[in-house]
């Protein structure tokens, strides 16, 4: 078995293409073999700014031999059927087999071919790769046909030790020569077993044996080929860095993910951000440096910004890296100079008199503007807080008033992803109360799984509002989800307000909800239909059963989360005891008997048996145990004593399993048949008391 490494050297690769390049190269080398019949047992890709590198591990040196047995033309066909089959095949009369069957006896071809050497397959592999590759946005340069993401320096091709002499899909061109000559020449590109290191730090050019000897060899020329090492290298040094001075990195797997993109050597520096522009909100001043700078950032212990941030360079500089930390700083100051000159500008005009530009702004084309949707937010989040305890219902149209009016601040305007945030800094900054300052920045929370939900109760009221808001609104317009498509997010909310209404314990009738959001009744049982789906997925996680889910969404009128997940838990309680499953069997049967009679019979088995038609002691047990499950089932769910009402069903197992073992249903007596039947929907309605055991798996 042998090895193949691949590597394409280029002019830099941007940092959001690098890690599904190296992906698509994996894929397009390996599923190309796969296809030749070459197997292996591991592939790696790898990816600098300048390389995107492959290494296939346990490679034949040749394909398998093939051999195929192909049908032909009956022994008596006419001589051009067979002629056409002996050209196809390349073989001659005399080595064609003669195979009989029931229609006949037919000539078969047996063709084996020698697999061809691995080396081959290889070259037309990555020839095919390069011609092909996906880049998102690709450039043709010089006087090549070649296009690729940016120009192509070489391509290191060795398989078993060997160069692999490759057929590459493009003539020569015009190139920048490797490091440390200049002009431009048009050179035939071939492929090699030599690389480069480092641009600036190791510019010469070196020969590698196979992944090992490339990978340490480079790390030797200050360029660490693994993605996965920069970044820890980066996060390590961070941690560092923080340990020594009392600092804590703020963490950013994103940031850390582009940075380590950008560099092939990372070496930290840190520089000072001028104390003038510390009192702009911190959240601003880190989307301003993490969105034009790529810094990260620190904190320091009690989770306050530290006026420090890291510049992630690609070079070990000879001063330690004094001159590239003072430009970095004299560019930092020129950036935050525009963020500070937002905050300062943006609180001389207040939240309320921006309030009128929202009219400007359209929301949906059929639901209006953002002007609209606040005053249907407000009035929302008024009746929603008198549902909720401790919502100030004052605050609480003070707060969803003035939600959306920092969209039209210059600060939200550069950098959106601060809506809300900044909000709450200038509604403090007007004075306004704690409660609807954190309301404002809260709104639009939570926006997914990680995300702090909201407990003050003003807050609360106003994210439910915002969310549920829009979701009787696309509804109404008939702009559900379809598939894998959500343009509106309206899962996403969704999911808010389970998180709001179960992590708050809030004790809401959804369909009086989404009523009063506008809704119409139609629309809201569609709404409610959605919420069952996505408290699937909200509780999955949590080892609650989806089926269960539906079980009890099925009951008529059950639209209070609370209550509804309560049941839910004391039922998988109840279906994880051996009377729970015993007795889920028995419904099923029960329920399986009556629907097929009343099918054969045409008729309705709903309703109670006749006492004075049970003629068996088993079938007067199981009424009489029926009906005080019935009342204590009954009493039990309306107390919300969900386990209490699992205990009462409980009690049925027995009488059940003897009716069914000693009662014959389909009597020869219609009367008593018909008595029977009617004693086993009474199962059926004795258990969907508390949920819909038809709904129930198993």
């Amino acid at each position: 078995m042998a090895e193949l490494l691949l590597e394409l050297l280029s002019e830099e690769i941007p940092a959001r293409m690098q890690a599904r390049a190296a992906e698509d190269l994996k894929r397009l080398v390996t599923e190309k073999l796969k296809a030749a019949g070459l197997d292996f047992t591991k592939a790696d890709a790898f990816v600098t700014p300048r390389r995107l590198a492959l290494v296939v591990d346990g490679l034949p040196v040749a394909q398998p031999d093939v051999k195929e047995e192909r049908k032909g033309p009956r022994v008596d066909a006419p001589a051009q059927a067979i002629d056409g089959f002996l050209r196809s095949t390349g073989l001659t009369r005399d080595q064609l087999t003669e195979v009989e069957d029931k229609k006949g006896t037919f000539l078969v071809a047996v063709i084996e071919k020698q697999g061809g050497a691995t080396a081959d397959v290889i070259a037309r592999t990555v020839s095919d790769v390069i011609a092909e590759f996906p880049w998102p946005k690709s450039m043709r340069w010089g006087s090549g046909d070649l296009k690729w993401v940016r120009p192509l320096h070489s391509v290191l091709a060795i398989f078993d030790g060997k160069v692999v002499e490759i057929d590459l899909p493009f003539e020569s061109y015009s190139v920048n020569f490797p490091e440390g000559r200049k002009g431009k020449m048009s050179v035939p590109f071939l492929t090699t077993n030599e690389t480069v290191g480092h641009r600036f730090m190791a510019p010469g050019r070196f020969e590698v044996t196979d992944f090992a000897d490339y990978k340490a060899k480079l790390r030797k020329a200050f360029v660490i080929v693994d993605p996965r090492e920069r970044k820890l290298d980066i996060s390590e040094h961070l941690d560092l860095y923080g340990q020594q001075n009392g600092l804590l990195p703020i963490e950013d797997d994103g940031l850390f993910d582009e940075v380590a993109g950008l560099v092939e050597w990372p070496v930290i520096l840190v520089g000072t951000i001028d104390q003038a522009f510390m009192d702009v909100p911190p959240e601003a001043l880190i989307s301003a440096i993490k969105t034009h700078q790529k810094y990260p950032m620190f904190r320091d212990r009690d989770g306050n910004l530290a006026p420090r941030f890291a510049i992630v360079s690609n070079l070990a500089a000879k001063d330690g890296g004094k001159a590239i930390i003072a430009g970095n700083e004299r560019v930092l100051s020129a950036r935050l100079s525009d963020t500070k000159f937002f905050w300062d500008l943006d609180r001389k005009t207040s939240l309320e008199s921006r309030l009128p530009a929202l009219e400007e702004v359209v929301f949906h084309e059929k639901l209006g503007t953002l002007g609209e949707k606040v005053r249907r937010v407000t009035a929302l989040a008024v009746e929603l807080s008198k549902s909720i305890p401790g919502a100030d219902a004052e605050k609480a149209r003070e707060a969803a008033g003035l939600a959306k009016a920092d969209l039209r601040t210059e600060m939200v305007g550069e950098f959106p992803e601060l809506q809300g945030i900044m909000g709450r800094y200038y509604a403090l900054a007007e004075g306004k109360s704690g409660e609807v300052a954190e309301a404002i920045a809260d709104h639009y929370r939570p926006q997914g799984p990680g995300d702090k939900c909201p407990t003050a109760p003003v807050s609360v009221a106003v994210a439910m509002a915002d969310k549920i808001d829009t979701l009787a609104g696309f509804f109404g317009v008939d702009e559900k989800p379809t598939g894998s498509k959500d343009p509106f997010a309206l899962r996403r909310a969704a999911l808010g307000v389970i998180r709001l209404v179960l992590e708050n314990g809030l004790r809401l009738r959804l369909l009086d909800v989404f009523q009063s959001a506008g809704a119409s009744s139609d629309t809201a049982l569609q709404l409610l239909e959605f919420f069952a789906d996505r408290l699937k997925v909200y509780l999955r996680e949590q080892g609650v059963r989806h089926d269960l889910i539906t079980a009890v969404f099925a009951l008529s009128g059950e639209d209070d989360l609370v209550r509804l997940l309560d049941r839910v838990k004391a039922l998988q309680g109840f279906l994880d005891t051996e009377d729970g499953i015993n007795l889920l069997a028995a419904y099923k049967r029960a329920t399986n008997i009556v629907r097929i009679e009343e099918k054969k019979d045409g008729a309705s088995y709903d309703g109670a048996a006749d006492y004075e038609r049970l003629a068996q002691e088993e079938e007067k047990v199981l009424h009489a145990r029926l009906a005080d499950a019935m009342d204590a089932a009954e009493a039990a769910v309306k107390d919300e004593r969900f386990t209490d009402a699992m205990a009462a069903l409980a009690g049925l197992r027995r009488p059940v399993d003897a009716f069914f073992d000693h009662v014959t249903v389909n009597a020869e007596d219609p009367d008593l048949r018909r008595n029977r039947l009617l004693l086993l929907s009474q199962i059926r309605a004795t258990l969907n008391q508390v949920a819909d055991f038809s709904k129930i798996e198993g």
